[in-house]
């Protein structure tokens, strides 16, 4: 039987790397080429990532030469919590949280549910209590 846990999307969490290293030198203009070489991913993966992420608001994109991207407002006023809402959408955490209420034949019965749902919340409270200034990942040293 396969396991797993409460966690985020792999793109959510490029994203949240994405951030952490902009906040490291919030007043800086870093390329895709660039976050993608520090953080050993695809570029054109971190390209949509970084979309969504201006399309949330965390980032301004700036086209053309010298063009790149950079936080779009204080890393103090960046919650951890909303950034991870954004990117991760309508994904539901189990089949019956989807909008149709999924194939479950369980519900209407279903006494899970609710605490599933108390356990989503409490993770999200969890992660709005922390700004992503408090998690800003400094520039990487190059050895030599």
């Amino acid at each position: 039987m396969e396991r797993s846990a409460m966690r985020l999307t792999l793109f959510t969490d490029l994203g949240l790397r994405t951030l952490m290293r902009l906040a490291g030198e919030p007043e800086r203009l870093f390329t895709t080429e660039e976050i993608s070489r520090d953080l050993k991913v695809s570029r054109n993966h971190l390209t949509k990532v970084v979309s969504d992420l201006a399309a949330a608001g965390f980032v301004q994109t700036r086209r053309g030469a010298g063009g790149g991207f950079h936080l779009a407002r204080s890393p103090e006023t960046i919650i951890i919590g909303d950034v991870a809402r954004a990117l991760e959408g309508d994904q539901p955490l189990v089949e019956c949280f989807q909008a149709d209420g999924g194939a479950c034949t369980l519900m209407p019965g279903c006494r899970l549910k609710g605490r599933l749902a108390a356990a989503q919340a409490a993770f999200f409270r969890e992660l709005d209590g922390m700004t992503l200034a408090e998690c800003a990942t400094p520039r990487p040293k190059i050895p030599g």
